[in-house]
């Protein structure tokens, strides 16, 4: 880049005009190479591979009002052992005020804690909620926070709110690892996933999400692949890797395994790490430990055999 980002943040005007500079996107083109890429198949050794890959890259996730400590207890143990054999998960995802709850349970299995924050999953609030928000996730022993961009603030032009409110996020995270939900299914075109990809970088996302999950559409192919070129061409203009978490409408290990490919052939194997890429979901675990016993045993066992979530 030849801009430093203090010059791109020095006004709303200089980073519209960075973030409209960048290359548009064809929408029948990024829609077909996606529907390509969706068709390849991967043989039996490749394919048990890529499922214990997918398991260990889920955030495994329950955002719901009804939520428990004893449901939050339960998913964590899930976490920690899927199956026989599995990987762990890469993270479990709750609300704040279940982050203690959560971080008790996984304590020394090496899965992480995120909590969504910011007024999840609006982002209706003012930035000194926000911030409050996430610092009390974070205290309560959150390693990583999936904040909410304010979606009508980008939408209607004002950049440098979107931000600066990324940045006062990240800086009340700490240590802790910053995803930055872009609610892809309400920001219109492709141009705006493309544009809301770099802004978030730029303000030092450390992963960018697709979707809270609560507004559809959600993780779609096609925006998944203009995400996974955005961190591709950004890495390669600042040297900085940031990670990609599609979230929602990920139910099957179809599903996970086209994400798989997205990635390999969009940003390439530096992202085919749990630390580089998530899957946000709720329900794809289980199809993806029935998938593995029937590759390992021969044997498919219904969903019956497996615990809700």
């Amino acid at each position: 880049m030849t801009t430093s980002l203090a010059d791109v943040a020095s006004s709303n005007a200089t980073l519209r005009a960075l973030l409209h500079g960048l290359p548009g996107v064809d929408r029948v083109g990024a829609d077909q190479r996606a529907a390509m890429l969706g068709t390849r198949s991967i043989k039996t050794t490749a394919k048990a591979k890529a499922i214990d890959l997918a398991i260990s890259m889920v955030d495994l996730t329950t955002l719901e009002g009804a939520d428990t400590r004893g449901k939050v207890r339960a998913m964590c143990a899930k976490a920690m052992h899927p199956g026989d054999g599995a990987p762990t998960v890469a993270a479990v995802c709750v609300y704040p005020d279940l982050v203690a709850v959560a971080a008790e349970a996984v304590a020394g299995s090496g899965v992480k804690v995120a909590s969504v924050a910011t007024a999840f999953p609006s982002g209706r609030s003012s930035l000194e909620v926000k911030v409050t928000d996430t610092a009390l996730a974070v205290a309560a022993g959150a390693d990583e926070i999936d904040m909410v961009i304010d979606r009508g603030a980008f939408l209607s032009g004002d950049y440098l709110k979107v931000f600066e409110e990324i940045v006062a996020v990240k800086a009340a995270c700490g240590e802790a690892h910053l995803k930055v939900i872009l609610e892809t299914g309400e920001l219109s075109t492709y141009d705006n996933v493309r544009r809301a990809s770099w802004l978030a970088m730029l303000a030092g996302a450390d992963f960018i999400k697709t979707s809270t999950g609560k507004v559809s559409p959600a993780a779609t192919p096609p925006v998944t692949l203009i995400m996974l070129e955005a961190v591709r061409d950004f890495r390669d203009q600042t040297g900085r890797q940031v990670g990609v978490k599609p979230a929602g409408g990920i139910r099957t290990t179809k599903d996970a395994i086209k994400n798989l490919v997205l990635v390999n052939e969009t940003a390439g194997d530096d992202w085919l790490s749990p630390d580089w890429f998530r899957l946000g979901a709720s329900s794809v675990l289980n199809d993806l430990l029935m998938q593995r016993q029937k590759l390992a045993t021969g044997r498919y066992a219904g969903p019956d055999y497996f615990t809700l979530d």
